[in-house]
Protein backbone atom coordinates (compact mmCIF):
# COMPACT_ATOMS: atom_id res chain seq x y z
CA UNK A 1 0.00 0.00 0.00
CA UNK A 2 1.50 3.44 -1.22
CA UNK A 3 1.96 6.11 1.78
CA UNK A 4 -1.06 8.94 2.40
CA UNK A 5 0.30 11.86 -0.81
CA UNK A 6 -1.42 15.22 -0.46
CA UNK A 7 -1.12 17.61 -2.94
CA UNK A 8 -1.97 21.13 -2.36
CA UNK A 9 -1.64 23.42 -5.27
CA UNK A 10 -2.22 27.14 -5.84
CA UNK A 11 -1.53 31.01 -6.52
CA UNK A 12 1.09 33.11 -4.32
CA UNK A 13 -0.59 34.18 -1.09
CA UNK A 14 -2.59 31.66 -1.24
CA UNK A 15 -1.56 30.58 2.46
CA UNK A 16 -0.06 27.35 0.87
CA UNK A 17 2.86 26.87 3.11
CA UNK A 18 1.78 27.70 6.69
CA UNK A 19 -1.72 25.89 6.46
CA UNK A 20 0.08 22.76 4.83
CA UNK A 21 2.40 23.32 7.80
CA UNK A 22 -0.17 22.82 10.62
CA UNK A 23 -2.32 20.50 8.72
CA UNK A 24 0.57 17.75 8.18
CA UNK A 25 0.89 18.47 12.27
CA UNK A 26 -2.50 17.20 12.22
CA UNK A 27 -2.02 14.46 10.38
CA UNK A 28 1.14 13.26 11.74
CA UNK A 29 2.92 13.54 8.52
CA UNK A 30 5.70 15.54 6.95
CA UNK A 31 5.41 18.55 4.99
CA UNK A 32 7.38 19.45 1.97
CA UNK A 33 7.36 22.93 0.60
CA UNK A 34 8.47 22.52 -2.46
CA UNK A 35 8.04 26.49 -3.12
CA UNK A 36 11.20 26.91 -0.76
CA UNK A 37 13.49 24.75 -3.12
CA UNK A 38 12.60 27.07 -6.05
CA UNK A 39 12.78 30.29 -3.97
CA UNK A 40 16.44 28.76 -2.78
CA UNK A 41 17.21 28.35 -6.39
CA UNK A 42 16.26 31.89 -7.15
CA UNK A 43 18.15 33.14 -4.12
CA UNK A 44 21.14 31.56 -5.36
CA UNK A 45 20.58 33.54 -8.69
CA UNK A 46 20.30 36.79 -6.74
CA UNK A 47 23.60 35.97 -4.44
CA UNK A 48 25.96 35.12 -7.64
CA UNK A 49 25.10 37.88 -9.66
CA UNK A 50 22.56 35.81 -11.76
CA UNK A 51 20.18 37.36 -13.84
CA UNK A 52 16.97 35.00 -12.67
CA UNK A 53 15.54 35.75 -16.10
CA UNK A 54 18.53 34.39 -17.95
CA UNK A 55 17.92 30.67 -18.46
CA UNK A 56 21.81 29.93 -19.43
CA UNK A 57 23.06 31.26 -16.54
CA UNK A 58 20.74 30.10 -13.83
CA UNK A 59 21.12 25.83 -15.47
CA UNK A 60 24.78 26.20 -15.21
CA UNK A 61 24.44 27.45 -11.78
CA UNK A 62 22.92 24.28 -11.16
CA UNK A 63 25.25 21.97 -12.35
CA UNK A 64 27.82 23.59 -11.11
CA UNK A 65 26.80 23.09 -7.92
CA UNK A 66 26.46 26.82 -6.99
CA UNK A 67 22.98 26.11 -6.07
CA UNK A 68 22.56 22.97 -4.13
CA UNK A 69 19.43 22.69 -2.44
CA UNK A 70 18.81 20.60 0.31
CA UNK A 71 15.68 19.80 2.78
CA UNK A 72 16.28 18.89 6.58
CA UNK A 73 13.42 18.20 9.02
CA UNK A 74 13.93 19.78 12.58
CA UNK A 75 11.61 19.92 15.50
CA UNK A 76 8.69 18.94 13.02
CA UNK A 77 9.31 21.56 10.20
CA UNK A 78 11.37 22.06 7.18
CA UNK A 79 14.69 23.50 6.83
CA UNK A 80 15.86 24.94 3.44
CA UNK A 81 19.42 24.59 2.92
CA UNK A 82 21.43 26.59 0.27
CA UNK A 83 24.64 24.95 -0.10
CA UNK A 84 24.55 23.68 3.34
CA UNK A 85 23.73 27.01 4.79
CA UNK A 86 19.98 27.76 6.67
CA UNK A 87 18.20 30.13 4.11
CA UNK A 88 14.59 29.57 5.29
CA UNK A 89 14.28 33.29 6.60
CA UNK A 90 16.18 34.77 3.52
CA UNK A 91 13.70 32.92 0.56
CA UNK A 92 10.67 34.55 2.32
CA UNK A 93 11.12 38.15 0.65
CA UNK A 94 9.16 39.47 -2.14
CA UNK A 95 12.77 39.19 -4.22
CA UNK A 96 13.30 35.71 -3.58
CA UNK A 97 9.65 34.96 -4.34
CA UNK A 98 9.88 36.77 -7.99
CA UNK A 99 13.71 34.90 -8.51
CA UNK A 100 11.57 31.52 -7.83
CA UNK A 101 9.01 32.59 -9.99
CA UNK A 102 11.30 33.16 -13.00
CA UNK A 103 14.00 30.02 -12.04
CA UNK A 104 10.86 27.71 -11.96
CA UNK A 105 10.35 28.12 -15.83
CA UNK A 106 13.34 26.34 -16.98
CA UNK A 107 12.83 22.72 -17.34
CA UNK A 108 16.73 21.59 -16.31
CA UNK A 109 15.94 23.36 -12.83
CA UNK A 110 12.12 21.47 -12.67
CA UNK A 111 13.58 18.15 -13.55
CA UNK A 112 16.28 18.21 -10.88
CA UNK A 113 13.72 19.44 -8.05
CA UNK A 114 10.84 16.90 -9.03
CA UNK A 115 13.04 14.22 -8.68
CA UNK A 116 14.10 14.95 -5.50
CA UNK A 117 10.57 15.34 -4.20
CA UNK A 118 8.95 12.34 -5.63
CA UNK A 119 12.03 10.58 -4.40
CA UNK A 120 10.69 11.80 -0.84
CA UNK A 121 7.19 11.29 -1.76
CA UNK A 122 7.55 7.55 -1.99
CA UNK A 123 9.94 7.12 1.14
CA UNK A 124 6.32 8.30 3.76
CA UNK A 125 3.41 9.81 4.26
CA UNK A 126 4.06 12.77 2.76
CA UNK A 127 2.13 16.65 2.38
CA UNK A 128 3.48 18.69 -0.94
CA UNK A 129 2.49 22.35 -1.80
CA UNK A 130 3.55 23.89 -4.84
CA UNK A 131 1.92 25.27 -7.81
CA UNK A 132 2.28 21.91 -10.19
CA UNK A 133 1.92 18.98 -7.22
CA UNK A 134 -1.18 17.43 -8.65
CA UNK A 135 -0.21 17.95 -12.15
CA UNK A 136 3.32 17.62 -12.37
CA UNK A 137 4.86 16.35 -9.23
CA UNK A 138 2.23 13.69 -7.43
CA UNK A 139 -0.46 13.44 -10.29
CA UNK A 140 -1.46 10.17 -8.48
CA UNK A 141 -1.46 11.80 -5.02
CA UNK A 142 -4.28 10.80 -2.49
CA UNK A 143 -5.53 13.97 -2.39
CA UNK A 144 -5.31 17.42 -4.10
CA UNK A 145 -6.66 20.65 -3.64
CA UNK A 146 -6.45 23.56 -5.07
CA UNK A 147 -6.06 26.21 -2.25
CA UNK A 148 -6.94 29.95 -3.68
CA UNK A 149 -8.06 33.54 -2.22
CA UNK A 150 -8.83 36.20 -4.26
CA UNK A 151 -5.59 38.57 -5.56
CA UNK A 152 -7.16 41.00 -2.77
CA UNK A 153 -7.41 39.09 0.23
CA UNK A 154 -3.57 37.65 -0.97
CA UNK A 155 -2.50 41.14 -1.16
CA UNK A 156 -4.00 42.11 2.27
CA UNK A 157 -2.33 39.12 4.00
CA UNK A 158 0.36 39.72 2.56
CA UNK A 159 0.71 43.31 4.13
CA UNK A 160 -0.53 42.34 7.67
CA UNK A 161 2.52 39.72 7.27
CA UNK A 162 4.76 42.66 6.49
CA UNK A 163 3.39 45.05 8.86
CA UNK A 164 3.91 42.39 11.91
CA UNK A 165 7.52 42.62 10.53
CA UNK A 166 8.03 46.10 10.74
CA UNK A 167 7.54 46.70 6.72
CA UNK A 168 4.38 49.49 6.06
CA UNK A 169 4.33 48.49 2.28
CA UNK A 170 1.24 50.05 0.34
CA UNK A 171 -1.27 47.47 -0.37
CA UNK A 172 -1.68 48.81 -4.05
CA UNK A 173 2.21 47.67 -4.69
CA UNK A 174 1.50 44.63 -3.08
CA UNK A 175 -1.74 43.99 -4.94
CA UNK A 176 0.04 44.66 -8.45
CA UNK A 177 3.05 42.80 -7.45
CA UNK A 178 0.71 39.38 -7.06
CA UNK A 179 -1.31 40.38 -10.34
CA UNK A 180 1.75 40.19 -11.82
CA UNK A 181 2.83 36.89 -10.10
CA UNK A 182 -0.36 35.46 -11.02
CA UNK A 183 0.33 36.28 -14.58
CA UNK A 184 3.72 34.82 -14.57
CA UNK A 185 2.91 31.68 -12.43
CA UNK A 186 0.12 30.36 -15.32
CA UNK A 187 1.55 31.93 -18.37
CA UNK A 188 5.05 29.96 -18.16
CA UNK A 189 5.74 27.92 -21.12
CA UNK A 190 7.19 24.95 -18.59
CA UNK A 191 4.22 23.40 -16.46
CA UNK A 192 1.78 26.29 -15.48
CA UNK A 193 -0.09 26.95 -12.72
CA UNK A 194 -3.41 25.19 -12.87
CA UNK A 195 -6.07 23.21 -11.11
CA UNK A 196 -5.88 19.39 -11.69
CA UNK A 197 -8.77 18.00 -13.38
CA UNK A 198 -9.51 15.76 -9.39
CA UNK A 199 -8.26 18.75 -7.71
CA UNK A 200 -10.67 20.02 -5.13
CA UNK A 201 -11.39 23.79 -4.93
CA UNK A 202 -11.04 25.67 -1.57
CA UNK A 203 -11.53 29.13 -2.00
CA UNK A 204 -10.34 30.94 1.80
CA UNK A 205 -11.29 34.58 0.68
CA UNK A 206 -14.03 34.51 2.93
CA UNK A 207 -12.57 31.65 5.40
CA UNK A 208 -10.22 32.42 8.68
CA UNK A 209 -7.46 29.95 8.90
CA UNK A 210 -8.72 27.65 10.95
CA UNK A 211 -11.75 26.75 8.93
CA UNK A 212 -9.53 26.58 6.28
CA UNK A 213 -7.20 24.33 7.92
CA UNK A 214 -10.47 22.21 9.16
CA UNK A 215 -11.95 22.41 5.56
CA UNK A 216 -8.57 20.47 4.13
CA UNK A 217 -8.86 17.97 7.24
CA UNK A 218 -12.38 16.92 6.64
CA UNK A 219 -11.53 16.48 2.81
CA UNK A 220 -8.70 14.41 3.91
CA UNK A 221 -10.97 12.54 5.63
CA UNK A 222 -13.14 11.94 3.24
CA UNK A 223 -10.72 10.50 0.44
CA UNK A 224 -8.93 8.12 3.18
Amino acid sequence: MKPLTIAIDGPVGAGKSTISDVVAQRLGILHLDTGAMYRAVGLAALNEGVDPGDEAAVCRLCREDGARVDVRYQNGKQVTLLNGKDVSDEIRTLTAGGAASAVSRYQPVRKMLVARQQAMARQQPMLLDGRDIGTVVLPDATVKIYLTASAEARALRRRNQLLEKGTDTPLETILAEVNARDYQDTHRAVDPLRQAEDAILVDSSDLSFEETVEKILSLVEEKR
